[in-house]
C-alpha cells in the first residue's frame, strides 16, 4: 500500500461531521415530504445511510435512520442498524441477545434511546456521565476487557474515550486499556506513538521503544524508532545520563507473547513440551489458522515475535497480515 493510499484509508476510517450532517438534513427533507408521495422514503433511507457512513459518533445520525426504517416496517433493516450501532459500542453479547427477544418495530427507537442514554457516542458527554468517579471507571476499565473493539468504528469511539481518562490524568489506566485496545487493532500507529509518548514522559523507554518500534512496524514513514533514539542521544549529551540500549531479543519477544496473550479472549492452554522443529512447524500452523478465522490480530503478534527470534519467513508473513489488518 502507497503512502497516498495510506492516507486515503485513514480518511475514510475516520468521521467526517459536516458530510454526515448534510446527508442527515437531506434525510429528514425526505422523510417530511414522504407523506405526500412515499417514494420518497426510498430516498430519505439512502441519505441516512450516508450519514452514519461518514459520521458514526452523531447519535441523531442513528436516530434518523431508525425513524425511517421504522417508518417504512422495515424490521430486518432497523435490525441490523441497531446490531451495527452496539459494535460501534464495543460487541457485548448480553446486548446482542436481547434483540432477539422483542418486537424491533415496536422497541427499537426506544432501544435506541436508552443505549445511546447510558453509552454516549460523544467522548464528552460519556466523560460527563463518568465525572471521575473511580469506582465508574474501573467498572468501564472491567467492561471494555469483555468487549470486542476490534473494528475500526469501536477503536476509534473508545480510543477518543481514552483521551478523556489521559486528560484527566488518570495515566496508570489510560495505560492499560490503550494496550487492550491496540491488542484487538493493531494497525493504529496514531495510538501506538501516543501510547510511545507517555511511556517516554514516565521515564519507561524499554515500554516506549516497544511502542514506536509497532508504530513504525504498521507506519514506516512515520520513523517513531529513529527519533526515539536521537531524543535518547540528545538526552545523554545533555545531562550526561547513562546511555540507553533497545530492548534485547528476549523482552521484545516478551512484549510481544504479551500483546498475542491479550489479543485473545480465550485463557492460554496449557501445551506439553514440543521440540524446536514441532514448535516451527505448530506456530505456522497456528498463524494459519488464526487468519483463516478472522483473528488476524493475534496472528499478525504470534508472526512478528516469531520475526524478532529471527525467523526469515515469518517476516513475509508479518508483511501479509499488516495488509489484511489494512484491509479489514
Amino acid at each position: 500500500m502507497s503512502d497516498q493510499d495510506s492516507g486515503i484509508s485513514d480518511s475514510l476510517q475516520h468521521p467526517r461531521r459536516s458530510l454526515g450532517n448534510r446527508y442527515r438534513s437531506q434525510a429528514e427533507k425526505f422523510l417530511a415530504i414522504s407523506s405526500k408521495d412515499p417514494n420518497n422514503l426510498s430516498w430519505a433511507v439512502q441519505n441516512a445511510k450516508q450519514s452514519v457512513l461518514y459520521d458514526f459518533t452523531n447519535h441523531e445520525n442513528w436516530k434518523i435512520l431508525v425513524k425511517i426504517l421504522v417508518e417504512m416496517k422495515d424490521s430486518e433493516g432497523v435490525r441490523a442498524t441497531i446490531e451495527d450501532l452496539f459494535s460501534v459500542l464495543g460487541r457485548d453479547p448480553d446486548h446482542l441477545s436481547q434483540l432477539a427477544k422483542i418486537d424491533i418495530i415496536e422497541s427499537s427507537e426506544l432501544l435506541l434511546d436508552g443505549a445511546l442514554r447510558v453509552d454516549p457516542l460523544d467522548p464528552d458527554e460519556w466523560w460527563t456521565i463518568i465525572d471521575g468517579d473511580i469506582d465508574s471507571l474501573n467498572e468501564f476499565s472491567e467492561r471494555v476487557k469483555r468487549l470486542d473493539v476490534s473494528g475500526h468504528r469501536a477503536n476509534i469511539l473508545f480510543s477518543r474515550r481514552l483521551e478523556r481518562i489521559r486528560k484527566n490524568g488518570k495515566e496508570d489506566i489510560f495505560i492499560e486499556l490503550s494496550r487492550y485496545l491496540l491488542s484487538q487493532r493493531p494497525n493504529n500507529h496514531e495510538a501506538w506513538n501516543e501510547l510511545g509518548r507517555m511511556y517516554e514522559r514516565r521515564g519507561e523507554f524499554d515500554q516506549s521503544w516497544f511502542c514506536y518500534d509497532q508504530a513504525e512496524t504498521h507506519f514506516p514513514p512515520c520513523k517513531s524508532r529513529g527519533l526515539f533514539r536521537e531524543r535518547m542521544r540528545d538526552r545523554v549529551q545533555e545531562r550526561e545520563a547513562k546511555p540507553w540500549k533497545s530492548p534485547s531479543i528476549e523482552e521484545r519477544v516478551d512484549f510481544l507473547e504479551k500483546m498475542r496473550s491479550m489479543s485473545s479472549r480465550q485463557q492460554p492452554k496449557t501445551e506439553m513440551p514440543m521440540n524446536e522443529e514441532e514448535q516451527v512447524t505448530d506456530s505456522y500452523a497456528l498463524i494459519e489458522r488464526q487468519r483463516n478465522g478472522g483473528k488476524l490480530s493475534e496472528a499478525f503478534f504470534i508472526a512478528r515475535r516469531m520475526a524478532a527470534e529471527g525467523d526469515d519467513v515469518s517476516m513475509q508473513l508479518v508483511q501479509e497480515i499488516l495488509e489484511e489488518l489494512d484491509e479489514k
